[in-house]
């Protein structure tokens, strides 16, 4: 059972305070108590009903820690954590507004660094981009009629090479997190399909260069090391 793991009701008692609201209350508004109620929630059913479970997009260190918790106990629950949570924080929206905007919201940098945390000591399974390719007219919508989400998948694999190149996450690990947990975890059957990457390749992302219809990305302007020239798919080859 994957789940995205975000209380209503304690998301209704934050918008019956917050008066016109713009997105810089998003994080405020989808607060991190309606996080961590639905992911303890979601644990004592797992527990009740002995169901595998998987949490999408973990946000906050105290889910990571009721997760931790949860996993000594046996249960077989397990974590996923986005690019745009492990890169970005609710400071983003200063600059990027509306673009910032995602469902659950970004956090602090206190968060960040928990997660961080959470993939070295292995609670942290897996690595989702959470790909939500809403166009620059969708988001230009005035909150909180602007959709939630953001797109990821080009840019995944290119920022956690740059976090390897800072020492942040061994190679080894970014596999384990993007092929060899989901494998498991989904009962994917085995392939030999393979992405070939330039390890030493340094690109600025710009929205004009991406595939997606979109056009856009959160980290527009941010300089990469580390990107795919080739994909390896039914044994086929198809350069980038």
């Amino acid at each position: 059972m994957a789940v995205h793991a975000e209380d209503e009701n304690e998301i209704q008692k934050q918008k019956n305070i917050i008066t016109n609201p713009t997105v810089a209350d998003h994080s405020k508004i989808r607060s991190r108590e309606a996080a961590v109620k639905a992911v303890t929630q979601a644990i004592e059913l797992a527990k009740k009903y002995g169901t595998r479970l998987y949490i999408c997009h973990v946000s906050t260190a105290e889910e990571l820690e009721i997760i931790k918790q949860a996993k000594k106990q046996g249960v077989k629950i397990y974590a996923e954590a986005t690019p745009h949570h492990l890169f970005l924080n609710e400071s983003a929206y200063e600059k990027l507004g509306t673009l910032a905007q995602m469902n659950p919201p970004l956090r602090s940098p206190t968060d960040c660094a928990a997660l961080w945390q959470g993939i070295g000591d292995g609670t942290i399974d897996t690595i989702g981009s959470d790909h939500a390719p809403h166009t620059l007219e969708e988001k230009s919508e005035l909150y909180p009629a602007s959709p939630s989400g953001v797109p990821g998948i080009e840019t995944t694999l290119p920022l956690l090479l740059t976090a390897h190149r800072a020492g942040k996450i061994t190679l080894e690990k970014i596999i384990e997190l993007t092929r060899g947990n989901p494998q498991k975890i989904f009962n994917l059957p085995k392939n030999n399909d393979q992405i070939i990457v330039d390890i030493n390749m340094e690109k600025e992302v710009k929205n004009a260069n991406l595939k997606t219809k979109c056009g856009w990305s959160p980290f527009a302007g941010w300089k990469l090391v580390g990107w795919p020239i080739a994909v390896i798919i039914n044994n086929k080859t198809f350069k980038m």
